[in-house]
């Protein structure tokens, strides 16, 4: 009987190792080409919304961005994970989507609450900063990098709350463009994908 007990005990001794391992890791599947494919459409959707005559034309070309660069960074993390037998919903894979998920929907609800109000000239520095928030707290289960690209989007955002409303394209291209080529090119080089 003690053999059994041994290897019963050993097995569940590996569990708590493999499980604790697994909590303590990093969620390494922040793709940076798709950061870098984000930035490219937010580029284009920069220079689409410049060109609209009504404040609701302008939301609408940004919200068909979000879609857009939504679609890729879904797309993005889920090709890197398998590319790398990596599970998107690890433990740190949860933490990581728990963490990001809070301030993107309170900028979906304030988004709201502004443009009806009239108030979309905030909007650019609400997003780059709630965005930055959602990356910094994210960035927490990730590798250091990515924290530092929410800090970036964050400075940028606060800035942009204070910038003329003529600079509310200026503000988007330079941070969902800008920084996600910036950033998804160093991830994409020191991390893979």
């Amino acid at each position: 009987m003690a053999p059994v007990e041994i290897q019963s005990h050993a097995i569940e001794n590996l569990r708590v190792i493999r499980e604790t391992m697994e909590r303590a890791s990093a969620f390494t599947a922040v793709p940076g080409r798709g950061g870098m494919a984000m930035g490219v459409s937010a580029l284009a959707a920069a220079l689409i919304a410049s060109r609209q005559a009504s404040q609701s034309a302008w939301l609408t070309v940004w919200v068909g961005e979000l879609v857009v660069a939504v679609t890729i960074g879904v797309t993005a993390v889920w090709l890197k994970a398998r590319a790398t037998n990596s599970p998107v919903w690890s433990a740190p894979g949860r933490k990581f989507a728990l963490a990001f998920a809070p301030p993107l929907v309170l900028g979906a609800l304030l988004t709201t609450v502004l443009g009806e109000a009239g108030l979309s000239r905030l909007l650019p520095g609400l997003w780059l900063s709630l965005y930055g928030i959602a990356v910094i707290g994210a960035g927490a289960f990730s590798v250091r990098v990515v924290p530092a690209m929410g800090a970036g989007f964050l400075a940028l955002g606060c800035a942009a709350l204070f910038a003329p409303a003529g600079w509310q394209n200026v503000s988007l291209a330079a941070g969902f463009g800008g920084l996600h080529l910036l950033f998804g090119w160093i991830i994409a080089r020191r991390y893979g994908g």
